[in-house]
């Protein structure tokens, strides 16, 4: 979810004027948690740290941004794929739907 789970939730911790014990008190779980999560001793379930974000009265939001694929061996196919009709492309698209139906299968 998060780069640095530690370094946000310390950050809002602080931001709210909380201790960890309060922050604890407020998400219904010990202050040893709130630590361990700090410290960087273990890093929490995306559930778990929204939760405790919440309780110090913020949230955590993310999206999904595509990634930049200079030299991917797809981009050499997108010319053949736009030179297909609606309907070759189509069944192609099905032809894969098939394929990664068996592959799961394995």
């Amino acid at each position: 979810m998060l780069d640095d789970p530690s370094a946000l939730l310390r950050t809002a911790r602080r931001r709210a004027g909380l201790t960890q014990r309060e922050l604890a008190g407020r998400a219904g779980t010990a202050q040893s948690v709130v630590s361990r999560i700090e410290s960087g001793q273990t890093n929490p379930a995306a559930g778990t740290l929204a939760r405790l974000l919440a309780a110090a009265g913020f949230e955590a939001r993310t999206e999904l941004a595509p990634l930049s694929v200079p030299m991917s061996h797809m981009l050499s196919d997108v010319e053949r794929i736009l030179r297909l009709t609606p309907e070759d492309r189509l069944r192609e698209l099905g032809n894969l739907d098939r394929f990664v139906t068996a592959a799961r299968r394995v």
